[in-house]
């Protein structure tokens, strides 16, 4: 609740949002590959997993996420995704891309913490694909069923990580009841 409600200032809404995408990286990255590594403590081996794949973290617009997810995964590699949704028309167009080489090795991981509409995340997800990327997560912090849709007609396989699909998009295609601009929030701008 702390994420919506309207009196939250930037500083506790950067520490929830933290948190929560702690929890959906953790969940979208269960099943990454791993594999058997055994260190040496002070009283003897001790055996344990690591992360065996590559794993790739792409922002699409989850710069406020990405802290979170590095956490968890700290020799990720970075890429970003710039698009633009265009506010009359809802469509969005790409202003800037730079991902990581050797996508088809990786475990993808597509960060944005709000899925409206989906043409942005589907977007994104074809430009990924054509970069290479075949093992593909995508995890949000909140969404609307419009957009969960879209990216399910479009991209079956990809899997999305949420907490919350909200009722609906207005006529703005804003996210009902949503949070607000997630950056506007996090960063205290207008």
């Amino acid at each position: 609740m702390e994420l919506r409600d309207v009196r939250t200032p930037p500083p506790e809404f950067r520490r929830a949002a933290n948190r929560i995408s702690v929890l959906l990286a953790t969940e979208a990255l269960r099943h990454v590959p791993s594999r058997r590594h055994t260190v040496e403590t002070p009283l003897g081996p001790a055996d344990g997993t690591v992360v065996s794949d590559d794993v790739a973290v792409v922002l699409r617009a989850g710069l406020g996420m990405l802290d979170a997810v590095l956490e968890l995964v700290p020799d990720a590699r970075v890429g970003h995704i710039g698009l633009q949704r265009d506010e009359a028309t809802a469509i969005a167009s790409k202003y800037y891309t730079k991902l990581p080489r050797d996508l088809a090795a990786s475990f993808v991981l597509m960060i944005d913490p709000m899925l409206a509409t989906g043409g942005s995340a589907v977007a994104a997800i074809d430009l990924l694909k054509v970069a290479g990327a075949h093992t593909l997560r995508m995890i949000c912090i909140v969404a609307a069923p419009e957009g969960v849709a879209l990216v399910e007609r479009h991209h079956p396989e990809v899997d999305i990580y949420t907490p919350v699909i909200d009722r609906e998009l207005n006529p703005h295609k804003y996210i009902v009841p949503g949070l607000g601009d997630f950056g506007d929030r996090l960063y205290g701008t207008t």
